[in-house]
């Protein structure tokens, strides 16, 4: 069997088993589940290879103008044959006339900068089994989320990234635990924790200032005992160090990139942490 035999096709529901398959041999933490909600939520492309998915690559559409791009994987037993350029090809053409962001792994930067993309940033993985949990900190500005509070969620959502995941944000309320910080009754921060991976993972975290992120992360923290948890969050803002002391140690670090231009927040809302690497 030769690569000639590798079909590239439209990722459909039949190549979930596959796709965790593949992004195993990689120890890549998805479950089954992880992989049901990014492809109900985006698009995509598989290579498949008598049966066998051998590639993926999804996106996400943020609106007219942004997507991104993730879950890219090519099986090693075909890599540096030119596959991985085609399944990625296939995905720039899908996503024509968009601005595309991404989290690129040291073996992808090549590739991608190839593609036109460029570094922006850095993202830090941290992760551990919480065995300290913070002591329940009292603030009375933070509440779990109700239903009546998904349309502010979202709009904040919208202004601290600059672009519209709206559906996103919906489907992650849907699963997870929704945290909302209130301040003279408006919405100024929200943060969801979710099961993902090995145990839960906490993000997005959206706040006004580092502070306010750090007081949702907790609160979601002193919950988790005993869990293991995952935190991704920009270099740039300075929660690793934190974090650390917080018994989450950084574990690895990818870069951020971008292909046109990035989405710019319009408040001074900011993402601190991302729902994940490749949904961001």
């Amino acid at each position: 069997m030769t690569t000639n035999d590798i079909t590239l096709l439209p990722f459909e529901k039949r190549h979930l088993a596959g796709a965790l398959k593949l992004s195993q041999e990689f120890s890549w933490p998805y479950r089954l589940e992880d992989w049901e909600f990014a492809a109900k939520l985006g698009h995509g492309f598989a290579l498949e290879q008598a049966g066998d998915v051998v590639g993926t690559a999804l996106w996400w559409n943020y609106g007219a103008n942004y997507a991104s791009a993730g879950m890219i994987i090519v099986t090693a037993k075909v890599q540096g044959t030119g596959q991985g350029s085609r399944l990625f090809n296939a995905l720039l053409d899908a996503t024509k006339g968009r601005n595309i962001l991404l989290n690129a792994t040291e073996e992808g930067l090549p590739l991608y900068e190839r593609r036109g993309f460029i570094a922006w940033g850095k993202v830090q993985q941290h992760q551990a089994v919480v065995t300290d949990a913070p002591d329940m900190e009292r603030h009375d500005h933070i509440r779990p989320a109700t239903d009546e509070d998904l349309q502010d969620i979202q709009t904040f959502d919208e202004r601290a990234i600059g672009m519209p995941r709206q559906r996103l944000v919906e489907a992650l309320a849907s699963i997870g635990h929704t945290l909302v910080m209130i301040q003279d009754g408006v919405l100024v921060g929200y943060a969801i924790a979710r099961k993902f991976g090995r145990g839960h993972v906490i993000g997005p975290v959206a706040a006004t200032s580092a502070d306010d992120a750090r007081h949702l992360i907790r609160a979601h923290l002193t919950k988790l005992s005993g869990e293991f948890v995952r935190i991704d969050v920009y270099a740039e803002d300075g929660l690793s160090r934190w974090l650390h002391d917080m018994g989450l140690p950084l574990v690895s670090e990818v870069v951020s990139m971008v292909r046109g231009d990035l989405p710019r927040p319009v408040s001074a809302a900011h993402i601190y942490a991302v729902a994940n690497q490749s949904l961001s």
